[in-house]
């Protein structure tokens, strides 16, 4: 059992190293792609994605002229762990049908078919049988993504923790990286832009939004221009938009 876990740790470890470090705190000079929901409250259910572009000035150029309706938790909003100052009250907790709030790195692309929509340029894996993303608490690969080669070996949790496969909400998936550097157990995991169910069925704490719309999305975002997203009340982006220079809505 040691040789396995010590071979999902490598493994776990190469799948996860692909992420640049996390943006500093307070400073998003470096990103150039920003995915903005900001809601009425923190008991919102829904929103509307903006897709931002910064221009060569610096300044931010919004991309669509259409923006995404999309899906939240089915409990509202609560304080996720991205790169802003972590908070301590109304933090997202695992289980508790909310989306985390603040602003978070882009992850990778994850889908069953054999390549991303014509047109994309992003890092992407192909999921299989031998994929499994851990929402486990008491995992010590809690909100990360292993993939075992020789299933012969798998351990006794790993079919608990398969990515499911054949769903159509799931054909796509891009991960939003809360609570990602390290992961803190407990604090949500598996959190990711994906399709939804139907145009009113919430989430356990995704954004979710049409095929047609996430399509489009996976075609706007580029890896060299760092995307980042951010999901907030209203008051709260407010409140950080002169610190973190955020686009006016």
């Amino acid at each position: 059992m040691r040789s396995i876990m010590v071979a999902l740790f490598i493994l776990s470890t190469l799948e996860y190293s692909w992420a640049n470090t996390p943006t500093k705190r307070n400073d998003l000079r470096e990103v150039k792609q920003l995915l903005i929901v900001v809601t009425e409250d923190w008991k919102s259910t829904k929103g509307k994605l903006i897709c931002f572009e910064k221009r060569l000035n610096g300044t931010w150029s919004s991309v669509f002229k259409e923006h995404f309706p999309v899906l939240l938790g089915k409990n509202g909003l609560a304080w996720g762990i991205g790169i802003h100052p972590t908070k301590k009250e109304k933090m997202k907790i695992e289980g508790d049908g909310r989306s985390p709030a603040g602003i978070f790195k882009v992850g990778k692309i994850y889908g069953e078919s054999e390549s991303l929509p014509k047109g994309s340029d992003y890092p992407y894996h192909k999921i299989s049988k031998h994929d499994a993303w851990v929402d486990d608490p008491k995992n010590p690969f809690y909100n990360q993504h292993v993939k075992i080669e020789n299933l012969k070996d798998k351990p006794d949790w790993f079919e608990s923790q398969r990515m499911r496969l054949g769903d159509p909400a799931y054909r796509w998936l891009i991960e939003i990286r809360h609570n990602s550097n390290p992961p803190k157990p407990g604090y949500g995991s598996a959190i990711f832009f994906h399709v939804r169910r139907t145009p009113e069925r919430r989430t356990t704490g995704c954004t979710v939004m049409s095929i047609t719309d996430i399509e489009k999305l996976i075609k706007f975002l580029k890896e060299k221009n760092n995307p980042h997203y951010i999901l907030l009340p209203r008051k709260e982006y407010d409140k950080k938009r002169p610190l973190y220079k955020f686009p006016k809505l």
